[in-house]
């Protein structure tokens, strides 16, 4: 069975006449009329009855002519689709996201991605990196938002936003507008664990030290909000990326340092070989965007 064959169908069906409906195809109606006929013997029922003003339908005729209206609709809407996927208009992108993205990358970049691409379904999974990494390598994973990471060879890494680390403190002490790190020297640090992002860890550890002390980490948490909640109970102090200045919470007050600090990195991951154009449009668009934030 042929989907013109069906459309032949429908047209002769809508028509009830083989000469107009011909006249709608722009086809003769000859062929028209053996294309039917031809469909008849695939299907070993007649479907018309011929008279000499046109044609009428049988018992049989009328019971498949909604059906294969429906199967018509359902291939045009296949067509469709595939145009769409072709063009990454259309699919489900699964995206991980550490929790400082949400503070300045997601905010911007998913809800314009969306917007342009009403038809594509995003999967937003907060993980940290070193969780996101073989979730990618898995295929579990299209795209991952990351802390500076080295990535293995079948993933790809491009940076997307860089900003200086500032103090977030307890806010019931007195602090000047610009922390001297030294000053943190005797505080207790709350920090998350090396495992979870080994390049912004060893960054914390080397300002401290350029500064004349070794962090006294007290306690670990591996999401930045508990970090900031950790400091808001008066467990220690915390470097965070500035973009955490928008998380407000009652007991925190977050300083500039006075030294110049270490930037705070976050990026974008995917798989190298994954051809989606689904995948593709959100890293083209992610990296287009990225050149007006990649700044201190």
């Amino acid at each position: 069975m042929e989907l013109r064959h069906l459309r032949y169908f429908v047209a002769v069906g809508d028509a009830l006449s083989v000469g107009r409906a011909a006249a709608v195809l722009h086809i003769a109606q000859p062929p028209l009329s053996r294309a039917i006929r031809d469909f008849e013997n695939e299907l070993g029922t007649t479907l018309f009855r011929r008279h000499p003003r046109g044609v009428a339908l049988t018992a049989a005729g009328e019971a498949l002519l909604p059906e294969a209206r429906r199967l018509l609709r359902d291939a045009e809407s296949l067509r469709r689709n595939a145009r769409q996927y072709a063009a990454g208009e259309a699919g489900t992108l699964a995206i991980g996201f550490v929790s400082t993205a949400s503070f300045n990358l997601l905010p911007r970049l998913v809800p314009a991605f969306r917007s342009r691409r009403p038809g594509v379904r995003l999967e937003l999974r907060e993980a940290t990196s070193d969780v996101q990494i073989p979730a990618l390598l898995a295929g579990d994973l299209d795209v991952g938002f990351l802390i500076a990471a080295s990535v293995p060879p079948p993933l790809a890494y491009v940076p997307l936003r860089r900003e200086p680390m500032i103090a977030a403190l307890p806010a019931r002490r007195r602090w000047p507008a610009r922390v001297p790190l030294r000053r943190l020297a005797d505080e207790p640090f709350v920090l998350f664990p090396r495992e979870v992002a080994p390049e912004w860890h060893d960054a914390i550890v080397a300002l401290c030290r350029d500064a004349g002390f070794s962090p006294r980490i007290v306690q670990e948490a591996i999401q930045m909000q508990t970090i900031v909640g950790l400091v808001a109970g008066g467990m220690g102090v915390a470097l965070v990326p500035a973009s955490l200045e928008h998380l407000r919470r009652d007991g925190v007050v977050y300083r500039r340092l006075a030294e110049r600090s270490a930037d705070a990195e976050v990026g974008l991951a995917w798989r190298v070989a994954d051809d989606s154009p689904l995948t593709r449009a959100f890293v083209a668009e992610a990296r287009a965007a990225s050149a007006h934030t990649m700044s201190r």
